[in-house]
């Protein structure tokens, strides 16, 4: 099979020229052919403006069918393409478009509002997504072909554009495709640079494990601009030639739930907090009536309640797709303990940025709960211990998914990628005879006792979560002693008519409990209560290191 990553986006568009490609959730929907010919009239632009193959471009808006062709045509012309999360603050992008030495910026409507072109002095041109015109032209050239856009493609195409009209750049596996900034929940970002080889990898196990054909549909969720969303969400369908439906606005459970139900997606790829928020909502609260409790004791009946729920809850997510796979962050134990008890078909991914992003995944039917899979195809996962099946150690990866290094930054990419090529994932984990990994903690989160024991606070996280009226938390160190901070489910604890006072009581109950369920190493000594959420990445982890020391 040829390595090559531009070869499946090229032969999707020539095999799937007259379906439906691209769609804005509630707006306009352009086939394969209208892509290709969008991406062709970008490729004049870029060429036209003296953009020569390795130059960075980089995209920056939310999810939409613009940002996609935007992405596809700074690959297929062999630029290096800038994903750039929108969520972040705008001296962030000025930042991050500087450090990658970007000649292009293609901008959302809504990011360029915030945006100032003086503090991105590098770029030659700044282009709005939405339509293609010329936001910024510091170049005569530039202009000139943006202005001329339509007659130039008159004059290549005189009898109309075709398939045997679309040729991309003919890709090298070790070349750098993109460099990706991770979100990251450390202080700052750094540029993963990915290889076509790494792109082409991610595409290929796709195909290898997922059941997806051409004239499928998908619901897009993920920020584009993170690696998880762009691969599974984007990437992979579009090289089979499914439709992809993007969700233009914040993907709420409400509009979820809607976007399900029209477009019955035939695969659903989510981080846990959507999963998690919807079961906690909409399900839970169903099974825990005094007369189903007693229903659910009953063997026949249980079996009949579960195929019921199961039911409504495939239902609720479209009732079409083969599978969901849940990824990007550490799942809740009882949520996954639910989803099992009844045979959902889930499964839980692993992966990181850095390797474009798969590094374990596993298939629903043959999943191990509270794993995460196995090593992907061409891929090797190692635990770094002396007992992997016992001890936890870190997690340690290295194949064709692995990234070529950080961005200008040789010191960090010799910290996490050593002499043997063995990426070192910050993770813990431990992994069993039949090669099942399963997450312990980051190797960075974890705690050090009194007495030297290894506390990994996303446990004991777990636990809290699921006692009454904690909405999220997180466990940190403060004078040698274990402190819970809790932001509280302010609207349920109100709704069952708690005070402020109550809710304090409450949490003074949940830590009492929660040390029931702890070794005495790692005792909570006191819980302190937060107003609001705690800040999160857009891959919705929260960011630790703004509350490693808790205050007051």
């Amino acid at each position: 099979m040829e390595q090559s990553f531009i070869a499946f986006i090229e032969n999707s568009i020539k095999k799937n020229w007259d379906l439906d490609a691209l769609t804005d959730y509630k707006g306009a929907t352009l086939q394969y052919k209208d892509v290709a010919r969008k991406i062709e009239k970008l490729h004049i632009i870029l060429e036209e403006s003296g953009i020569k193959k390795g130059d960075r471009v980089a995209i920056c808006g939310r999810n939409s069918s613009f940002w996609a062709v935007s992405f596809l045509a700074a690959v297929t012309y062999g630029a290096v393409a800038v994903p750039i999360l929108h969520e972040f603050k705008a001296d962030n992008v000025h930042n991050l478009v500087n450090h990658s030495e970007a000649k292009l910026l293609f901008v959302g409507d809504v990011v360029w509002e915030n945006l100032n072109e003086a503090a991105m002095p590098l770029l030659e041109g700044i282009v709005l997504m939405n339509d293609f015109s010329l936001l910024v032209s510091r170049s005569e050239k530039l202009t000139h072909a943006r202005e001329h856009l339509n007659e130039m493609f008159g004059q290549k195409f005189p009898k109309n554009f075709r398939p045997e009209h679309v040729s991309y750049y003919k890709d090298k596996p070790d070349e750098l495709a993109l460099i990706n900034y991770t979100s990251g929940t450390t202080s700052y970002s750094k540029g993963v640079m990915l290889s076509y080889r790494s792109l082409w990898s991610n595409v290929a196990f796709a195909n290898e494990v997922l059941p997806l054909n051409a004239g499928d549909s998908i619901v897009s969720m993920l920020p584009l601009a993170h690696m998880y969303g762009m691969a599974f969400e984007f990437l992979y369908e579009f090289s089979v030639g499914c439709h992809i439906y993007f969700l233009t606005r914040m993907p709420t459970p409400k509009i979820i739930f809607q976007a399900f139900a029209e477009i019955k997606p035939h695969l659903v790829v989510a981080v846990p907090l959507i999963i998690e928020k919807i079961i906690k909502k909409s399900i839970l609260p169903k099974l825990e009536t005094p007369t189903m409790k007693i229903l659910m004791k009953v063997p026949i009946i249980n079996d009949k309640i579960k195929a019921t729920i199961r039911e409504q809850m495939i239902n609720a997510f479209g009732g079409q797709f083969a599978e969901i796979i849940i990824g990007g962050a550490a799942f809740n134990k009882e949520i996954e303990q639910f989803l099992k008890m009844i045979e959902f078909p889930y499964t839980v991914g692993y992966g990181m940025t850095e390797c474009g992003p798969i590094i374990a995944y596993e298939d629903w039917k043959k999943f191990k709960m509270g794993s995460c899979g196995k090593a992907a195809p061409r891929m090797v996962v190692k635990i770094d211990s002396p007992d992997p099946e016992n001890i936890a150690g870190e997690i340690i990866t290295k194949g064709d998914n692995v990234m070529l290094g950080y961005f200008k930054n040789e010191e960090a990419t010799a910290q996490v990628i050593d002499k043997d090529g063995w990426l070192h994932t910050g993770d813990m984990g431990v992994i069993d005879a039949e090669g099942n990994i399963t997450i312990k903690g980051r190797s960075k989160n974890m705690l050090l006792s009194a007495s030297g024991q290894n506390i990994y606070p996303e446990e004991i996280e777990d636990l809290l979560n699921n006692l009454p009226y904690v909405s999220e938390s997180l466990i940190v160190s403060q004078n040698d002693k274990l402190v819970g901070l809790v932001y509280p489910d302010f609207d349920d604890a109100f709704a069952h008519g708690l005070t402020n006072e109550d809710i304090e009581k409450v949490m003074e109950e949940n830590r009492v409990e929660l040390n029931s369920m702890l070794p005495a190493y790692s005792q909570i000594s006191k819980m302190k209560i937060y107003p609001e959420e705690f800040e999160k990445t857009p891959k919705r982890s929260i960011k630790r290191f703004l509350y490693t020391e808790a205050k007051g």
